[in-house]
């Protein structure tokens, strides 16, 4: 039997990591804490700084989303007393919400460095951002939460002045139930996928006009745009306003217009049209040509048209163009769409014609007219029915039966038409919908429809951040505070992407498909088993690496991203000899 030392007896500890593997030399490389503490300056007599505290908070995000107070608990889980040079029963609640109430009033200063540190990571410039807003659902009173002022109602820098101090306001959304912040994410987009360069929280109960109103301002204040910026947006934020706002600062706009501001124009010019066939693909339907695929094949056409708008706060005419688009699988969905919903209300209005026939006490013409009203909603087939009440004459109502118990003799009958004439008009309509732009023809009609169709990346973020990093539902006791976490969990949201796109960018030309569409979700699972040995000794803990996997050695090389054993040398001194 072999002799067993003192220091072979001793108890090993093994801690799993896991993906703080590759996230703690990720936020390292991109300085988090380090812009968080320039802007943030530490009170001598604090423990750790507030850069420290917060990027911890950021790792918990992106490793498992929780709770500021269980924070601590998750810290002692996963080591970062030795990753990150902070104890683990260091990050209570407290001291997390005071580093968020330090955040609050540097947020958009800070965000902006980091932004900086992503563009130069990536190689990425701001010539082409595309905006995107959303909503985050929250719980609580918050009776303390007050609207912000408009945007135009205050100069720019007192507007930058008042966001220091104000949170945006949470309330109850447009025609919703739920207490609401509204959340704009401007982002930088090319076929590697998406970027998140900024984002701004702003009143529960403002639309897209707002959001992207507020960004354009914060943009032009904390990051350098350049000259040829395309900001591309969709719906809800087209407006004269928005575009002349950029064309009066040398910069190009392109987004969506609402079909009922256009259609007018479009009917105008509908004879005169001069249709041509786009390039553009998505994935799908570029694969579906590749292997012959039987499936349906969707085609794309479109028709330039120039046009002027006026800016309605200077009057000022500016030129801009109108791409109308035809999309045959959009032409399909709208076909189908509206045949469903015909029939559907052919379907509903007979229903009520019977019950008026049945004359149920509870039946009365005001309750009809709210269930039409509720049955034809905001559907646009609901504009190709014509419906009226008709009261019935003294002898027709003499002529009708005995009703039943319960029942009355019938007062009313519903009369309605459907306007098929109508319906046929509308058809012309089906797969055509507005771009409306302002860039210079050096942007050809075909390349900004390609670029427009871009934007769906950006929706792809704001599913990342409600759902992997779940951003919703928030608790916290003050609107500051919850909009220093959601500023917080952007900058986790930039990191994600960073990762994404940088495994992207350094992955081989020939490589797998799968490899070069690689996901951060992806490159995060392969790290779920990452772990430390900890080892009691009189001098304290002895910590070493298990040995990483060859996938994990290769990533964090192809990333050139510190080794979990390089962080720990510079945190932990070396064991005595």
């Amino acid at each position: 039997m072999p002799y067993l030392t003192p220091s072979a007896l001793r108890e090993q500890t093994i801690v799993n990591f896991a993906s703080l593997g590759i996230l703690v030399p990720l936020l390292e490389k991109l300085n988090i804490a380090n812009i968080i503490d320039r802007h943030i300056p530490t009170d001598p007599q604090a423990e750790f700084s507030h850069g420290t505290v917060l990027s911890v908070l950021l790792a918990a995000r992106l490793n498992h989303p929780t709770a500021l107070i269980n924070v601590a608990g998750w810290a002692a889980e996963h080591g970062t007393e030795y990753l990150c040079n902070i104890p683990a029963d260091k990050l209570n609640d407290d001291r997390l919400a005071r580093s968020l109430d330090a955040l609050f009033e540097h947020r958009h200063a800070i965000l902006a460095e980091v932004t900086c540190e992503v563009l130069r990571l990536t190689n990425l410039s701001l010539e082409r951002c595309h905006f995107d807003p959303t909503h985050l659902i929250l719980y609580g009173a918050y009776e303390d939460s007050e609207p912000r002022p408009q945007v135009p109602q205050v100069p720019l820098d007192e507007f930058i002045a008042q966001l220091k101090n104000s949170p945006a306001h949470i309330t109850r959304g447009y025609q919703s139930k739920y207490k609401l912040l509204q959340l704009g994410l401007t982002s930088v987009v090319d076929d590697l996928g998406a970027v998140p360069v900024a984002c701004h929280l702003y009143d529960g109960n403002r639309n897209g006009h707002t959001g992207i109103e507020e960004q354009y301002r914060l943009l032009r204040h904390f990051l350098h745009l350049p000259d040829n910026l395309l900001l591309v947006s969709d719906r809800g934020t087209c407006s004269a306003e928005h575009l002349g706002t950029l064309h009066s600062h040398g910069h190009y706009g392109l987004c969506a217009g609402q079909w009922q501001d256009y259609r007018p124009l479009y009917e105008q010019h509908a004879a005169t049209l001069n249709w041509q066939p786009a390039t553009y693909r998505s994935r799908e339907q570029q694969r579906r040509r590749d292997c012959n695929s039987s499936l349906p094949l969707e085609e794309h056409r479109l028709a330039v048209l120039d046009h002027q708008l006026v800016n309605p706060t200077t009057k000022t005419p500016f030129d801009c163009r109108v791409l109308f688009v035809h999309s045959t699988a959009a032409a399909k969905e709208s076909k189908l769409r509206r045949d469903k919903n015909v029939t559907k209300i052919h379907a509903g209005l007979e229903t009520i014609a019977r019950k008026l026939e049945k004359a149920h006490t509870s039946t009365t013409p005001e309750s009809v007219v709210r269930q039409i009203t509720q049955l034809l909603g905001k559907k646009s087939a609901a504009n190709l029915f014509r419906w009226e009440l008709v009261p019935l004459t003294a002898v027709e109502q003499e002529a009708l039966p005995k009703p039943a118990k319960g029942h009355r003799k019938q007062t009313h009958r519903l009369v309605s038409s459907f306007d098929q004439a109508a319906a046929e008009e509308d058809a012309k309509h089906d797969g055509i919908f507005a771009l409306v732009t302002t860039a210079p023809l050096t942007w050809s009609g075909d390349a900004l429809l390609v670029e427009y169709k871009r934007q769906t990346y950006v929706e792809r973020e704001n599913h990342e951040l409600k759902t992997p990093l779940a951003v919703t539902p928030i608790f916290l006791q003050t609107p500051s505070r919850v909009e220093a976490l959601v500023s917080l969990l952007f900058m986790a949201l930039q990191a994600y992407m960073t990762l994404e796109r940088l495994y992207r960018q350094t992955v081989p030309a020939n490589a797998k498909l799968s490899e070069r569409r690689m996901t951060a979700e992806r490159i995060l699972k392969k790290f779920t088993t990452c772990s430390l040995i900890v080892e009691e000794q009189e001098y304290g803990d002895l910590v070493e690496v298990a040995r990483l996997t060859h996938v994990q050695r290769t990533i964090l090389t192809q990333l050139s991203l510190a080794t979990p054993t390089q962080i720990l040398k510079k945190y932990l001194p070396p064991p005595p000899t």
